[in-house]
């Protein structure tokens, strides 16, 4: 008996079924999240950054309207370390001042809290949208808050 519950790449004949949810906009706000998963990319460069090693993560908010998954992309680069490192503090993997080797077998399954934003843009069509954005990670030991907060 197959199982259709594991997630694989589906062939050019394979059959599907599983619709879309509903899009959730959340609003701007403090986030706790879970990482779903992330995938070791290539980033080609552009004006402010050079060709670098990405991690592109998969970030969920759980909250009582739906989940949202949040793409979020860390380059791998001397420029931005100090976003990296804010990220793995905000996981509990590194403390303020600690120098860490990058653990990116225990990124997947990690909690945190973070600040979302809402991002707008104009599509090909000229129609206007919104996605959300996480606007920063907060470290661990700024994570105090009430049950309920969001």
């Amino acid at each position: 008996m197959e199982n259709t519950n594991i997630d694989r790449e589906l062939s050019w004949d394979d059959e599907i079924e599983k619709d879309s949810g509903e899009f959730i906009l959340l609003p701007e706000g403090d986030y706790e999240f879970t990482v779903e998963s992330f995938e070791r990319a290539r980033y080609q460069g552009g004006a402010k950054l050079p060709p670098c090693n990405m991690a592109v993560l998969n970030i969920r908010i759980d909250t009582p309207e739906g989940s949202v998954v949040i793409p979020h992309r860390l380059y791998l680069h001397t420029k931005t370390e100090g976003l990296i490192s804010t990220f793995f503090s905000s996981i509990g993997l590194k403390e303020k001042g600690q120098k860490v080797k990058m653990n990116w077998n225990a990124v997947p399954g990690a909690t945190g809290r973070c600040k979302v934003g809402i991002h707008e843009w104009t599509n090909d069509a000229g129609e206007k949208r919104q996605s959300n954005d996480i606007k920063r990670f907060y470290p661990k030991e700024q994570r105090a808050y009430k049950a309920g907060d969001f």
